[in-house]
């Protein structure tokens, strides 16, 4: 058995609790070990946290109409108004991905992917970079590689907006109702 599923959220900071509630009680129903829910929830809320922030609508021309809108936009809204949090779990891990319609990642380089295991040191400073000690922002992609299995920072085929997707092995309480068998 699994559990799979994706929210359509306005680019409102209160949709980042939203997206992080509904993860955290998922996990809980089905019986995830509450430190591995808190490591996917804190990530998943700074991923929320740069499409609010970042996730825009951009094209690369000034009064855009939102020509490169996809399916799962509404048609009445424009591109910039939303993005889309997925998240699927399965018997050994927990897959989420954050995508919006902002201006991307930068493309020098190509997309980004990172292997680790917990702990294991600092992110690739090409796309996750220790900010300086005294900035008030910047940390989000840095908590991410250091809170997830996998990481994968990208951009949207076909058309502009940052695709920011993570794993974890998941570990299971004793009356979890997923585990694996």
């Amino acid at each position: 058995m699994s559990i799979w599923w994706s929210l359509h959220l306005r680019r409102d900071a209160a949709s980042v609790p939203l997206a992080r509630r509904f993860l955290l009680g998922t996990m809980e129903s089905a019986g995830v070990d509450p430190d591995i829910s808190f490591d996917l929830s804190l990530a998943l809320s700074e991923a929320c946290a740069n499409a609010v922030e970042h996730g825009g609508e951009y094209d690369g021309t000034s009064g855009s109409t939102g020509a490169g809108r996809d399916a799962w936009e509404e048609p009445s809204a424009t591109a910039s108004g939303q993005y889309r949090v997925t998240a699927y779990l399965d018997g050994e891990k927990c897959r989420i991905e954050v995508a919006d319609s902002g201006p991307g990642f930068p493309t020098a380089g190509g997309p980004h992917t990172s292997y680790r295991k917990p702990g294991s040191g600092p992110p690739d400073p090409q796309y996750a970079s220790y900010p300086p000690v005294t900035a008030e922002e910047g940390r989000g992609l840095c908590l991410i590689e250091q809170l997830a299995d996998h990481v994968h920072f990208g951009n949207r085929p076909g058309c502009a907006g940052a695709v920011v997707s993570f794993d974890k092995v998941l570990k299971w309480r004793k009356d979890a109702l997923l585990m694996v068998s």
